[in-house]
């Protein structure tokens, strides 16, 4: 089980739910189970409103993290992750801050999401 926190300026306080990890159900998909007012259009990663800050919360490395394509060029275009984050998340899986929800499988570890 992992502890998601969500954290926003739309929210009167902090939310953490319980996902189970490998689930294979998006963040997005998570949030909207809980009744989190996480922003979205497409739902498919092609728009980037669903872009979302993500934190681990743990004393050690995160886990490794697979950025889908649509990911990389949405989020690149954004101006959220640069050319060099891409290049640490696909060489040493270090994952970048930003991320689209409806991307974003949520792992066995405890996140803070911002939106």
């Amino acid at each position: 089980m992992a502890n998601v926190t969500f954290t926003s300026p739309a929210m009167s306080k902090d939310v953490t739910v319980y996902a189970t990890a490998g689930d294979c159900r998006t963040l997005l998909k998570v949030a909207q189970r809980n009744r989190i007012p996480v922003h979205f259009e497409c739902q498919n990663g092609e728009c980037g409103s669903c872009a979302i800050r993500v934190e681990v919360l743990a004393n050690r490395e995160p886990m490794g993290v697979h950025l889908t394509e649509k990911e990389k060029k949405v989020l690149r275009l954004a101006g959220k992750i640069s050319k060099e984050q891409i290049a640490a998340a696909e060489t040493t899986d270090l994952p970048p801050p930003w991320r689209l929800a409806c991307q974003f499988i949520v792992r066995n570890e405890d996140i803070l999401v911002t939106f």
